[in-house]
């Protein structure tokens, strides 16, 4: 019984603030039959008819009916376009602008001219990541920012640190990931690492290698130079 005093409280509070009926309705009802659902960020209608978008801790996305009867979670497609609403509705909410990135808490490798950019959160343990770095060998004309980012063990945390703490800190990575050669034990300040983990996890980067391109586009997974040259292509113009 307080619960749902507490909803319709809820609801009469939204309709006070200008959210509309039917908003109020799907955020009463599931407030009301959902309390375990985190609070709702966004009510909007989606794409298809009926069908409205509920957005939660930022960038989960759910959908329900108009009278927040049924409550579905999984992936809008749009059939005719061939195209997954969600995904990339998810992609533009987790987007991250390239020039906002804390580059002070990356150290930078820089090939050729150095004019085309690129971001990339690794692990040192990840073997996905240590493919990648070598593949990545390949490209030319490139500034890469890199990112330690040790999510994966303990271990991977140690490994960073040295990295990070090394005289020449590219030259440590290349060493470990394209040639197998362990990072000396080396310490220093290593607060960026931490740093690194926790604006990883804002952005929701759940996997490395994950890369961003300086337009924005985020690309998770060890891809091949051919991909990474047409990103890069893509992202200058």
């Amino acid at each position: 019984m307080k619960l749902a005093k507490s909803a319709l409280l809820c609801a009469t509070v939204l309709l006070a603030l200008g959210v509309s009926a039917q908003e109020a309705t799907i955020r009463k009802n599931l407030a009301e039959r959902i309390p375990q659902l985190a609070k709702i960020d966004e009510v909007s209608k989606s794409p298809m008819s009926g069908l409205y978008e509920i957005r939660v801790n930022g960038t989960e996305i759910y959908y329900t009916d108009a009278e927040g009867n049924y409550l579905v979670q999984g992936n809008l497609i749009d059939t005719k376009q061939r195209r997954n609403l969600t995904e990339e509705r998810v992609d533009k909410l987790t987007a991250i602008r390239f020039d906002a990135l804390p580059f002070k808490d990356a150290f930078t490798i820089v090939r050729g001219n150095g004019k085309r950019k690129l971001a990339v959160f690794e692990d040192p343990n990840c073997g996905y990541c240590k493919r990648f770095e070598r593949e990545l060998q390949g490209v030319d004309n490139v500034t890469i920012h890199l990112f330690l980012y040790p999510i994966l063990s303990a271990e991977s945390i140690e490994k960073s640190k040295h990295i990070w703490c090394a005289k020449d800190k590219g030259k440590a990575w290349q060493d470990w990931m394209v040639r197998d050669q362990l990072p000396k034990v080396a310490s220093c300040d290593s607060a960026a690492i931490t740093r690194n983990v926790e604006i990883g996890r804002k952005y929701k980067i759940t996997g490395t290698p994950t890369l961003i391109f300086a337009d924005g586009t985020r690309v998770p997974g060890a891809i091949g130079v051919a991909d990474v040259e047409k990103y890069l292509t893509t992202a200058k113009n």
